[in-house]
Parts: structure tokens; sequence; C-alpha cells
């Protein structure tokens, strides 16, 4: 009973800590910084940029944004609006990010 007890506890404590570090989320960027404005390409309908840890998207239309580990396991997956947004992981590596057609390999 009491070890029933201790591992049903010790399963609380762990999902309130996960729901408490969240998973990543896109969060929009009003003024990006200068580096990034210079690098999007405004002719296309989405760009994605990799600076100082974030990973930026920028897109004319809302776009499904999919990030998948090395080994093709999907991490996260977000429709983001139109505009420019940028996510932060909580991990370093190499990922896979699809945003509608567009697929590209992430280093962080």
């Amino acid at each position: 009973m009491i070890r029933r007890l201790t591992t049903l506890l010790t399963a609380l404590v762990l999902t309130a800590i996960a729901a408490l570090a969240g998973a990543p989320a896109w969060e929009e960027v009003t003024s990006p910084p200068p580096g990034v404005v210079q690098s999007l390409d405004t002719d296309s309908s989405t760009e994605i940029l990799v600076r100082d840890g974030y990973i930026y998207i920028w897109s004319q239309r809302p776009v499904t944004v999919k990030l998948f580990s090395i080994l093709g396991q999907q991490i996260h997956q977000e429709t983001v609006p139109a505009g420019l947004h940028r996510l932060r992981l909580g991990s370093r590596g190499i990922f896979i990010l699809r945003a509608g057609s567009l697929t590209r390999r992430i280093t962080l």
C-alpha cells in the first residue's frame, strides 16, 4: 500500500513539474532584432531563421509548423498566424522544422 502511494505521489509530482515547465510555444514578435529583419526574404510566403537560440518564422498567412527530432519523432506542432513568431527550445541539438511545404534542418 505504501509503495503504491509513493508511486502515485511521484507520478503526480512529475506531472506537476512538467506542467509548470510547459511545452515550448510560439510567441509573436512585434519588433525583431535588426539582424533578423535583414535576413528575412519577404518575397516568399514563409521564411525560417535561427538566431540567438530562437527559431524565427515569418509567414504571410497562417501556417502549421511541425518540429521533429533528428530521429524523426515529432516534438511540437502548432498553427501560427501570419506575421513574425519565435520559439525557444529548452534543449540544444539538430531538428527538422516543417512550416507548410517548407522544410529546414535546424541546429541549436
